[in-house]
């Protein structure tokens, strides 16, 4: 019994692995500070996933009132900083960018964000962000660590700056292979500090945290509440238990 819990356990470990690796490409995955209460956040990174993302990515499993509701914005915010695609506050938040002609500039149509926290995780999406270096033999000229021949371009080159490779050669049994240990970023190239850039992602990847479940923090507070509920009628129920089998024995 004991060989076959252990073997469980490492099975168990080995497919975690196994699993993280290729959500990551064998990239470390840095922590995402995901804090869905923290609302000014949520709103900052709702203005950069607008303002960066949405002309190619929508999140339409989203509408904007539910964005407004959520993270406290007016009609008039919405309308005026949120809503360039879409001219009605209750549509779902779509890009108008046509399918066929997004298929032909990227490769394929970019795919829908409303659930990539979920899918990817929010580690995985954190460290991508940051993770883009300049690469001459790709078609939008950057590469990415985690994402092996990505096939987007580096949107946010303006904030971060543009970021070169460290290469080190690897021994193989078949011949010598390249490998990126490191990046750099280039002086003077973005608008941002990599602390404020740091935060900045760190913003936009808890706004599409939120985006994968909007409803997440409101179910993990009911919970304490249903396991407070139950704790009490424990205690009750316990002392019913005590009353009852008191005249029995």
């Amino acid at each position: 019994m004991k060989r076959f819990i252990l073997r469980s356990a490492f099975l168990a470990v080995s497919l975690a692995a196994s699993a993280a690796q290729a959500a990551g490409g064998g990239a470390k995955l840095e922590h995402a500070p995901i804090d869905l209460g923290d609302k000014d956040s949520l709103q900052r990174g709702a203005h950069l996933f607008v303002n960066y993302c949405m002309s190619c990515h929508a999140i339409s499993y989203m509408r904007y009132q539910r964005i407004a509701d959520d993270l406290g914005f007016s009609e008039k915010d919405m309308r005026k900083n949120l809503m360039f695609a879409g001219d009605k506050i209750h549509e779902p938040m779509t890009v108008a960018m046509p399918e066929d002609q997004s298929a032909q500039w990227f490769g394929r149509t970019p795919p829908d964000l409303s659930t990539v926290s979920r899918s990817r995780g929010n580690d995985w999406l954190y460290t991508y962000l940051k993770s883009f270096y300049l690469d001459d033999a790709r078609p939008w000229g950057v590469n990415n660590t985690v994402f092996k021949d990505v096939g987007m371009p580096h949107v946010l080159w303006e904030l971060q700056g543009w970021q070169k490779p460290v290469v080190r050669k690897v021994n193989l049994a078949y011949g010598t292979s390249k490998e990126v240990t490191e990046l750099e970023l280039i002086e003077g190239t973005g608008s941002m500090t990599p602390a404020e850039y740091d935060q900045a992602i760190g913003d936009l990847v808890n706004f599409m945290a939120y985006v994968g479940e909007p409803a997440k923090r409101t179910r993990l507070i009911m919970g304490w509440f249903v396991l407070g509920f139950l704790a009490i009628l424990l205690f009750f129920a316990y002392r019913l238990k005590k009353e009852y089998w008191k005249d029995v024995h």
